[in-house]
């Protein structure tokens, strides 16, 4: 492992780290550990959200010598998707400097179910974007774990808001046939309580087809698909396994335009080697594909040197390449906000807690940042950890994804009151008092 310290005179180098004094030598570094999957059965995904995660901070380094002139330190730890790897990586960097981890991203959800009991501990928040633990939205119970701009649940109510719409109606879905095929995980399961919730809310009939890690045999999966002969699909899957779908329902002729991938399974290499095939294919986002932001064009300049080809190389511009850019963004926005209280320093784990509690990030904040139209605002408070942001729909032309839908606000109506109740259970089951919010400063 490296820790790497990219400020204007080193640029790209890595400084080796063989001892406790040698980071304690870079004292005056913003620390952020990295968990990351590079090698593994999940390479082809963890690559590019690696790599634009870490080149929006060499950015920062180049052009503003870091966040308010606070340099910032990474340190990547390989933990090839694997939870015990995982929780090895934490472990081994959650206190490798004065200040300690300012915060972890565990970038899995069984990781993140494994890390929730010990944030509290090691005070060390946790930022699961997306991902995760759903019921870690109440606050009030999960004071260490984040999973703003949105969460699966919400994500969940969206995706069937607009199969609604695309039926002519929410009571058009009565009667019709949906199917889950999901990564038999942690991560996979999280959306059904939602999907049956609605189920009976909205009277259309749930299938639910398992596909074991990591995901290569689905035959038995589609063989009921083809039984079945579903109205829509929903694939909550990852690595191989969304390759191997999307093969498979263009081998049976599925209309790909009915068949809608999670935010994990809607990238390029979902749907580049299934060629024609994958065309119309569908997947929920929170954020623009492409590279015609302005944040790329300042990556582009600080990181590559303008090199175009050097950038596509590492994946500029891929949707998980972007991914990695917003991850980034929103937890240097919380050091950031953490900053604004305690001085521009670099700041421990319960600073950036504070700073992640009070984040706000407005359409005018999105267009200093060079995200303008790249994704929504987003407020995270005390009692809401996930900020309740709303999702997008886009579709794979062949040779790009492109937007296909408004954006579609979740059923906060139905999702929250879920929220709280799993948070409710968690809190009884690990004695946990909820907070107060209105007495939180």
């Amino acid at each position: 492992m490296t820790v790497k310290r990219l400020g204007l005179a080193a640029l790209g180098a890595a400084i080796a780290v063989t001892s406790m004094v040698a980071l304690k030598a870079e004292a005056a570094d913003q620390y952020i550990p990295l968990l990351v999957y590079r090698t593994g059965p999940y390479a082809p995904n963890g690559i590019p959200s690696a790599n634009g995660f870490v080149d929006y901070f060499k950015m920062l380094n180049a052009r503003d010598k870091g966040v308010n002139g606070v340099n910032i330190a990474w340190e990547e730890c390989e933990m090839q998707y694997d939870t015990k790897l995982g929780v090895e990586c934490y472990e081994r960097l959650k206190k490798k400097t004065d200040t300690g981890a300012s915060l972890i991203n565990p970038y899995s959800t069984g990781i993140t179910y494994a890390l929730i009991p010990k944030a509290p501990v090691d005070k060390v928040p946790l930022h699961s974007m997306g991902y995760g633990n759903t019921a870690a939205a109440d606050g009030r119970v999960f004071p260490w774990t984040f999973n703003f701009p949105t969460t699966y649940w919400s994500q969940a109510s969206a995706k069937v808001k607009y199969i609604g719409a695309r039926e002519g109606g929410m009571d058009k879905l009565k009667g019709k046939k949906l199917v889950l095929v999901y990564h038999n995980s942690p991560y996979g399961k999280e959306p059904i309580p939602t999907l049956e919730v609605l189920a009976q809310k909205y009277g259309y009939q749930l299938t639910l087809l398992p596909v074991d890690h990591p995901g290569q045999e689905q035959k038995a999966a589609w063989l009921q698909i083809r039984r079945i002969k579903p109205d829509w699909i929903f694939l909550w899957g990852w690595g191989v396994m969304n390759q191997v779908a999307v093969k498979e329902a263009a081998s049976i002729n599925f209309p790909m335009d009915r068949f809608i991938g999670v935010w994990w399974s809607g990238t390029e290499t979902d749907v580049v080697p299934a060629g024609d095939g994958a065309k119309g294919y569908l997947s929920a986002t929170f954020h623009a594909p492409g590279d015609a932001f302005p944040v790329h064009k300042e990556i582009l300049k600080h990181v590559y040197n303008n090199d175009a080809a050097a950038a596509k190389k590492n994946n500029y511009g891929e949707v998980l390449y972007n991914r990695g850019i917003i991850n980034a963004v929103y937890n240097i926005e919380a050091i950031r906000a953490a900053m604004k209280k305690y001085g521009n320093k670099p700041m421990n784990g319960e600073q950036v807690r504070w700073g992640f509690e009070n984040l706000t990030i407005d359409v005018n904040r999105l267009k200093e940042l060079g995200l303008e139209g790249f994704t929504k605002p987003v407020k995270v408070t005390c009692e809401d950890h996930e900020g309740n942001g709303p999702v997008i729909i886009q579709q794979w032309d062949g040779k790009a994804w492109k937007f296909v839908s408004d954006w579609i606000e979740p059923m906060r109506d139905v999702i929250r009151p879920m929220i709280e109740e799993a948070a409710a259970k968690f809190a009884k089951e690990n004695n946990i008092t909820p907070r107060d919010c209105s007495k939180e400063g």
